[in-house]
């Protein structure tokens, strides 16, 4: 979970892998466009990117290539998740994600 500024601006640069079980939700602010365009600089690897508006819906997804300079969403969103490829495989569009905390231990 990315909910500050900083958090969202590395993501998952300078990983050099996604387990097949591991994400990223960057949390945004505010539905739009423009903030929650992410880079795949120093990002070594593909990712799927699934954009969600405000109530948990899809607004898109594509994969991520490795050190393209910038993905922006067709629809304002306001989350990102940052998962592994086959993620696009079991998402589309209006679909939407609900997230619940694990507890860990």
């Amino acid at each position: 979970l990315c909910d500050s500024f900083l958090c969202r601006l590395r993501g998952l640069t300078f990983r050099r892998d996604l387990g097949a079980d591991e994400g990223l939700l960057l949390v945004g602010r505010r539905e739009s466009r423009a903030d929650t365009a992410i880079h795949m600089f120093f990002v070594f690897f593909p990712i799927a990117a699934v954009w969600l508006n405000g109530e948990g819906c899809i607004v898109d997804a594509k994969l991520a290539a490795p050190f393209r300079p910038l993905y922006v969403p067709r629809a304002p969103a306001k989350d990102v998740l940052e998962g592994p490829p086959w993620l696009l495989e079991r998402v589309e569009l209006g679909d939407q994600l609900c997230f619940t905390e694990v507890p860990r231990g």
